[in-house]
């Protein structure tokens, strides 16, 4: 009776733990079907996406009770971690006058952050933080193959409420937003995934878990009608918002361009200036710069953020491709006052044009016509004084949609280099619109001071039109 009795019971413990491991492979099949790619995507980005939280200070309007006293507001937005040591990209108008930055990162951790560089006109800006461990890097794809009608995902400091994610699809592509007089949008990608205040900012992502766009606005008043800055676009301004020269005093005299085409995307060295680092280097044109330091170089930005901190005279391994071949250089960065002794180096080229190179075209003409630019000489309280250039021509007139107008150059500003040539008159536009070598440069550079500031970019010139 005892044996039969310890039989059953051992039966029936045989039966219970059979139950439980068969509930708990059924539960783990359950889990495995929630545990999609989008839940690994969003739980990867959240790792290099950051919330702000701001506060700024608006004096009253009420002068006569306020006497003179001041309120503060809190405002809030999103950020994406570009650099492991502490450097962001959010937008210019979360950071804009704001008095105190508070960064709050996936895990919890604060820091107080300040703005390090800024486009307000591209609507982006740098901040940084003095982050006590090495952050996650956003996972950075590209723009240039995006499709209507793909899955895109949000994520952002919504209303104030972190980490917020949202999906959606891409509805459109390169619209144009005015937002008001001071600020327009050129080239945004539009989607339907909600995107609130406080999203500003944040990673548009893909369904690779790649970012690419930084979401910027809403369609006030409409439902699903969000934009973001393409990440391509984006990358550019950023390379120029860390450039080493700029805040580190360092520099390096590489010219290269980001190329992006899907997944083909590289650093391609267009010229070095003579006797700078690159050139001593022993780079050359056409290669392509895969490795600086222990950075993978896809672009500008990545080249740029692998030199922050490098001192004069450190040595920094490069990875190259040439001909189908991988070459190691070393690259010696140098400080700007000694490149600019021993180099001569200027920001903008410095190849001049004389009277008897140019052609009878107009020049009025052919700058408007392929260009959308009018120029005038510049007024006599307008000053270059400080600036390492011999002179330039004053924007006065900006055809809208043409392409100055796209790329962000604007009455008042003034022209002081196309490709490798100075710009100081009229003789020398026509000279470089009528040059043989336009059809073949591609994208024609130009570089521009405003405020004080030089900054670059390149018409996409029609050759048909010349």
């Amino acid at each position: 009776m005892t044996n039969s009795l310890r039989q059953a019971g051992t039966c029936l413990t045989l039966i219970i733990v059979a139950l439980a491991t068969s509930l708990r492979a059924e539960e783990s099949e359950f889990h495995s079907l929630r545990d999609t790619m989008r839940t690994r995507i969003v739980a990867e980005a959240l790792k290099s996406s950051v919330n702000i939280h701001t506060e700024k200070r608006q004096k009253s309007l009420d002068v006569v009770f306020s006497a003179g006293k001041s309120s503060k507001i809190n405002g809030m937005g999103t950020g994406i971690v570009i650099d492991e040591r502490g450097y962001l990209v959010t937008n210019y108008h979360v950071v804009q006058d704001v008095e105190r930055l508070r960064i709050t990162t996936y895990d919890g951790t604060e820091y107080d952050g300040r703005v390090l560089a800024y486009d307000s006109r591209q609507d982006l800006a740098i901040i940084k933080v003095d982050a006590v461990k090495p952050l996650t890097v956003a996972k950075m794809g590209s723009s240039s193959d995006l499709m209507l009608g793909e899955d895109v995902i949000a994520i952002g400091n919504a209303y104030g409420y972190e980490s917020t994610v949202t999906q959606g699809i891409i509805s459109h592509q390169s619209r144009d937003v005015e937002v008001n007089e001071e600020q327009s949008y050129q080239n945004l990608i539009q989607i339907d995934a909600a995107i609130n205040p406080g999203n500003s900012g944040g990673p548009l992502l893909n369904a690779d878990g790649e970012v690419i766009g930084i979401n910027v606005a809403i369609r006030a008043g409409a439902q699903r009608i969000g934009f973001a800055i393409p990440i391509d676009d984006a990358r550019k301004i950023v390379a120029r918002l860390i450039n080493i020269e700029r805040h580190y005093q360092t520099y390096h005299g590489i010219r290269a361009l980001d190329y992006k085409n899907g997944r083909d995307r590289k650093l391609v060295v267009q010229s070095t200036v003579a006797n700078s680092p690159g050139a001593a280097a022993g780079l050359e044109d056409g290669d392509i710069i895969l490795k600086s330091g222990t950075v993978d170089v896809v672009d500008a930005a990545d080249l740029e953020r692998s030199l922050i901190g490098k001192k004069p005279g450190e040595k920094v391994e490069l990875v190259v491709k040439r001909a189908d071949e991988e070459k190691t250089l070393d690259l010696v960065v140098s400080s700007v006052s000694a490149s600019r002794a021993v180099a001569g180096r200027q920001t903008v080229p410095s190849r001049t044009v004389t009277q008897k190179q140019v052609t009878s075209k107009s020049v009025i003409e052919k700058s408007w016509n392929l260009l959308g630019l009018k120029l005038s000489k510049l007024p006599s309280e307008v000053s270059l004084a400080g600036q390492p250039y011999h002179g330039g021509l004053q924007v006065s007139d900006v055809r809208v949609n043409g392409p100055a107008y796209t790329k962000g150059i604007r009455k008042g500003d003034i022209l002081v280099g196309l490709h490798i040539w100075e710009t100081t008159n009229d003789e020398n536009i026509e000279y470089v619109l009528n040059h043989p070598q336009l059809k073949t440069i591609g994208p024609l550079k130009f570089y521009i001071v405003r405020n004080g500031e030089t900054l670059f970019g390149h018409f996409p010139l029609l050759v048909s039109q010349r």
